[in-house]
């Protein structure tokens, strides 16, 4: 069992030893883990942060959706209308 392409998505940002490495390099990587090494793995796609898998060393970096307390996209800044504009 092998990490598919479509588990690594665009918004995440994966480091090797320091180094930013491509999905294919990952998927080559994860031939030698164990079932449990890649589920773990998975996670930590989902929610980001440091791990180590056979001795490489491995830190994933989530890029922030901007959502409200809703969970809807933000729409950034409002811009009211003073008091000289019409509506």
């Amino acid at each position: 069992m092998t990490l598919k392409p479509q588990s690594i998505r665009k918004s995440v940002t994966i480091t090797l030893n320091g180094k930013e490495v491509e999905k294919q390099e990952i998927i080559d990587l994860s031939i030698n883990w164990t079932e449990s090494q890649i589920n773990f793995f998975k996670k930590m796609l989902k929610q980001g942060g440091r791990t180590k898998i056979n001795g490489s060393i491995f830190d994933i970096t989530i890029q922030a959706k901007l959502l409200n307390s809703r969970g809807e996209k933000d729409p950034g800044v409002i811009i009211m209308p003073g008091v000289d504009d019409r509506f």
